[in-house]
């Protein structure tokens, strides 16, 4: 399990950097994002993302029955030690997962929305030139 997380860890920080800097990488990844948000895309996302929240309370848990059992002993039996260490570690990352998705999630809504505001400005100042330029017309052909 842990090996899994700290792949999906690495691969999310990956996607984040593809996303933050301007490279050829990040348009593809912008068109993977878009076709894994349509159909049943976020379906499946959701469903992926409220089992790793349920696993993720599951270790929070353990690790408070342990602390709570160590509490109550007084010493901490090696093994439960061993148990407390995974069982936070795995926490972490699932909750660095959890985090890195919503970063990815927001990135690309704010690099698509970056883009419609490019183009929608473009149009507005093509209008603008062309308004300019026929006032130009205008006002060349009445001096005439």
């Amino acid at each position: 399990m842990i090996q899994v997380l700290y792949t999906l860890v690495f691969v999310e920080m990956g996607l984040i950097l593809a996303l933050v800097f301007r490279t050829p990488i990040r348009k593809l990844v912008v068109m993977g994002l878009d076709s894994s948000k349509q159909g049943k895309g976020p379906l499946m996302a959701k469903t992926v993302a409220g089992t790793l929240f349920v696993v993720f309370v599951s270790s929070l848990y353990s690790v408070m029955e342990i602390q709570k059992r160590a509490m109550e002993t007084g010493s901490v039996n090696p093994t439960d030690q061993v148990l407390l260490a995974n069982h936070m570690l795995e926490a972490s990352l699932m909750g660095f997962c959890m985090f890195l998705g919503l970063m990815i999630d927001r990135l690309h809504y704010y690099i698509k929305e970056l883009n419609r505001l490019r183009s929608t400005l473009e149009a507005v100042n093509q209008q603008h030139r062309v308004i300019t330029k026929v006032e130009e017309n205008k006002s060349v052909g009445g001096r005439k």
